[in-house]
């Protein structure tokens, strides 16, 4: 008897490949999982109220927490990518690496999704899953399936779907960021109603500060009170989304080379960045500031492709716990017109001095600024070099060609 556990969401993709797998591929029994990462609570009523209508075993595993430690790992490293702070990206991995084990453990043959042939979640889940020894099968992407086949193949089937009408806007959303798409969206000119967004209302001229705390570069307490990273997460997104922080309106590029249209929310996941990169700036020296740009770049890219668990991110994540050992300390965050700003820094490990910075200082250590006579000579000499050779050389060309030597 064959087994094969789908990656479950009530929708009409997934709903259309339970009959499918039975059908095509030939499998004696599906079962339905769906993983918690922080989605609303009526995208789990849909999946039970399906799965229930279809006759499926279904599973519901909570991943929040591991999710949440994740998103917070992603701060240690600046993660983004192209400019938005990665949501989507980063719970993939979670959600398939649950969806795995539980097939695993109820001795499945194959594990499946209903991801197409044209985004980024097929890789991101397949990653993980090849891993196996299971047999990973897309229908969607296999069979060439659309959206209005799926819609007709529903009906034929009296499958419980609303028509395959889900709603004007595609959206997925967990903790750390809400995404939405599809429709007029899709139109790069078209500019989105207000009723988009969930997560953030329009700025209004109120303001508010707010202390956040880190230690080893991980936020732990909200002015003053210590949270674990789920009540963290859940409590700024919820303050600073209030004053319209974190929205992102923006042409992706996805990893198969298309260019989307994408709208994100992602309050937390702002304000908690952009106070983690005003610490590390007070914290960290040029050099190390100057090389973890690099390391955070390839660590964000690693995690936009859902290859967390790559050697190389690894690699990343052992040169960021040694930079985060001094990333302790507080930072003051300004919800203002739309925008988490940082308007203070503190920490013991600052690698600033107020007295040697000050207008108001004659010397430093002992270093008078008449010292720095002989560094400004040198400044810029390779390139006064450079500039006066190419000046010369254009000289007799000049020449040549009539043109005056004076």
């Amino acid at each position: 008897m064959k087994k094969v556990a789908l990656a479950f969401s009530g929708g009409l993709d997934t709903t259309v490949c339970v009959p499918i797998l039975e059908e095509e591929y030939g499998y004696d029994e599906v079962i339905g999982v769906t993983v918690d990462v922080g989605q609303p609570e009526e995208e789990f009523e849909e999946a039970y109220e399906t799965a229930e209508a279809l006759g499926l075993d279904h599973y519901v595993i909570d991943a929040k927490d591991e999710f949440a430690q994740l998103c917070l790992d992603s701060v240690t490293a600046n993660a983004d990518y192209q400019g938005y702070p990665l949501g989507t990206a980063l719970a993939r991995p979670v959600i398939a690496q649950a969806i795995l084990d539980l097939a695993q453990e109820e001795g499945c043959d194959g594990i499946a999704h209903g991801c197409t042939g044209k985004g980024n979640d097929q890789l991101r889940f397949e990653a993980v899953w090849r891993a196996s020894d299971l047999e990973v099968i897309a229908p969607v992407r296999e069979m060439g399936m659309t959206r209005e086949w799926e819609i007709e193949y529903a009906a034929e089937k009296d499958l419980p779907v609303q028509g395959g009408n889900e709603g004007v806007w595609s959206i997925d959303t967990n903790l750390w960021s809400r995404s939405i798409e599809g429709g007029n969206l899709e139109d790069p000119g078209y500019v989105p109603p207000e009723n988009i967004y969930e997560w953030t209302d329009q700025p209004t001229g109120e303001t508010e500060l707010v202390e956040i705390e880190f230690e080893n570069g991980y936020p732990v307490a909200i002015d003053g009170e210590a949270m674990e990273p789920l009540e963290l997460i859940s409590v700024l997104n919820e303050k600073a989304g209030s004053y319209g922080v974190g929205r992102s309106d923006m042409m992706e590029d996805r990893m198969l080379g298309l260019k989307v249209r994408e709208n994100y929310e992602h309050p937390a996941a702002t304000t908690l960045l952009n106070a983690h990169k005003a610490l590390e700036g007070l914290v960290l020296t040029k050099e190390e500031r100057d090389f973890k740009a690099t390391v955070d770049n390839e660590w964000s890219q690693k995690a936009y492709e859902g290859l967390i668990d790559a050697p190389l991110v690894g690699a990343l994540n052992a040169f960021l716990e040694k930079t985060q050992e001094r990333v302790t300390g507080t930072v003051t965050i300004k919800f203002e017109g739309g925008q988490a700003r940082p308007v203070g820094r503190e920490s013991e490990y600052a690698a600033y001095s107020e007295s040697a910075a000050s207008f108001n200082t004659e010397t430093v250590d002992g270093i008078e600024q008449a010292d720095a006579t002989g560094v400004a000579k040198y400044h810029g000499f390779q390139a006064r070099l450079a500039n006066q050779s190419t000046k010369q050389k254009q000289k007799p060309e000049l020449a040549a060609d009539g043109g005056s030597e004076e």
